[in-house]
């Protein structure tokens, strides 16, 4: 990546593409922590946030889904989603591993929090329980996205959330997304490859090409955009 410059502000849907290869992962990974970035500096809300840690980003606000599903797979539904909220409990780890005092009422918690405002807004109430392993990929990928939604973020970075998804599932993934949005008052931050998804739903747009930015503006600005047109959306 080379000289990237970005401002998201609050409450927008703000999408970026580009090809394999482009620097967009990259990005998101240098953003979570997941990379250090060798140059530069990252903003959240005013705070240098550049040298943290990954589980330090999440306390800030910042939450992420993967392009490649990351979850325990012999693990439960409900299980796998706690952890994305188990950063901000306070109880130690041993009672916590025992569930006594006040690890086991953070979990009871926990629990009804989750029931409440992620399970059964992601129609996943009913298979809690279930092995992750045992789920078709569209439910898994929306497991994903309740586990990043658990540490209830203030900015959710969105990795490619329909890669792999056919067109109804896709359509489901990204209402539930904009619901939640507007309900949370969220800032979302889309990587994806499905242009029309993109164009639908963002409040602005970057386009990368070879770790570089080459474009940023509104749908109609980048759609207009001779070099966009030429490399990404396919047209004379």
């Amino acid at each position: 990546m080379n000289k990237i410059s970005l401002e998201i502000r609050d409450g927008l849907l703000f999408s970026l593409i580009g090809p394999h290869g482009a620097g967009k992962t990259s990005l998101v990974n240098c953003i979570s922590k997941f990379y250090r970035p060798t140059d530069g500096r990252i903003l959240f809300k005013g705070r240098d946030i550049t040298q943290l840690k990954p589980h330090e980003v999440v306390r800030c606000g910042i939450s992420r889904t993967f392009q490649n599903i990351e979850l325990f797979k012999e693990m439960t539904v409900l299980d796998n989603i706690k952890l994305g909220r188990h950063i901000h409990l306070h109880a130690g780890p041993l009672s916590g591993m025992l569930y006594l005092g006040k690890a086991s009422r953070e979990e009871r918690e926990l629990e009804a929090f989750l029931d409440r405002e992620i399970l059964a807004f992601l129609d996943l109430s009913s298979i809690r329980d279930r092995v992750v392993c045992t789920l078709p990929y569209g439910v898994q990928k929306r497991v994903d996205l309740a586990r990043a939604l658990a540490s209830k973020p203030a900015f959710l970075i969105l990795d490619e959330p329909v890669a792999g998804m056919n067109r109804e599932d896709s359509r489901d993934m990204i209402e539930r997304v904009l619901q939640i949005k507007k309900a949370w008052g969220l800032t979302v931050f889309l990587i994806e490859h499905d242009m029309e998804v993109v164009m639908s739903i963002s409040d602005r747009i970057a386009v990368l090409n070879f770790g570089e930015k080459i474009a940023e503006g509104t749908v109609f600005e980048v759609q207009q955009n001779p070099e966009v047109i030429r490399i990404y959306l396919g047209h004379a």
